[in-house]
């Protein structure tokens, strides 16, 4: 069975063929940000915004591609139950990095799969991670040895490369943290084939 992933992200592709889940891209150009502001309007929490972030890009594409399974993620920072958007310059990713400096946040990834345009699963996991005690030209140091366009895409840490530097401690299965709980995805298909 090949799923359909509605993201653009690469390191979600490769985390499904990893696990050797067959997949075609077709990318569900929702506008994040307005989603998000509408959300946070409404007192929304980092982990509803994920939630529903997730299934909108899954069941947006799974109108287009009926009786395929459509796989939509989403992943976003929680500090003391505030959300931590991306980035969207430089300087703003060194104030975010500043703003996690030396404290315990959270990571939620989000999946949600749709078939013929509505949710028929969704699952969230958190990981817990405490960032080191920095000074600024150090986080200047490392923001440099990171591309402008994958800071943009992918937020301020890449905990799969130069970001898990960054850490104290970590807590949380890796693939989550990298964007896709892709054990949970798993088990799901696997009952969905029955």
């Amino acid at each position: 069975m090949k799923i359909i992933l509605a993201s653009a992200s690469g390191v979600r592709k490769k985390i499904l063929d990893k696990y050797n889940i067959r997949s075609d891209v077709v990318v569900s150009n929702v506008d994040e940000d307005q989603v998000k502001e509408s959300l946070l309007y409404e007192n929304a929490t980092p982990l509803v915004i994920s939630k529903n972030l997730a299934e909108i890009k899954s069941t947006k594409v799974s109108s287009k591609y009926p009786d395929r399974l459509v796989l939509g993620a989403d992943s976003v920072i929680s500090l003391n139950n505030k959300l931590i958007n991306k980035p969207k310059s430089r300087e703003e990713a060194l104030e975010i990095l500043k703003e996690l400096n030396n404290s315990k946040h959270y990571l939620i990834s989000s999946v949600c799969i749709s078939k013929n345009g509505a949710m028929i699963w969704n699952h969230s996991d958190q990981s817990e991670l405490k960032m080191k005690n920095f000074k600024e030209e150090e986080l200047i140091k490392y923001l440099d040895k990171i591309k402008t366009e994958t800071l943009l895409m992918y937020g301020v840490y890449q905990v799969e490369a130069e970001g898990l530097s960054l850490f104290e401690y970590i807590k949380g299965d890796k693939d989550s943290i990298m964007g896709l709980p892709v054990k949970q995805i798993m088990n799901y298909i696997k009952q969905y084939k029955k």
